[in-house]
């Protein structure tokens, strides 16, 4: 399961995904976190536009 990140959301994300990995989630179900760079997006990208590519 991919979770594309709003750069605004990039420490909480830390967190939570240092939760995510202490529960034995990973183990379930694979789980990545995606930065808009990885796609390709700009940190000031439309929201019509962040839709399209998730």
């Amino acid at each position: 399961m991919n979770f594309l990140l709003d750069y605004n959301l990039r420490g909480q994300a830390t967190l939570l995904w240092g939760t995510i990995a202490a529960e034995g989630w990973l183990e379930l179900i694979p789980i990545r976190f995606i930065g808009f760079e990885e796609v390709g997006l700009l940190e000031n990208s439309s929201d019509r536009l962040v839709w399209q590519v998730a």
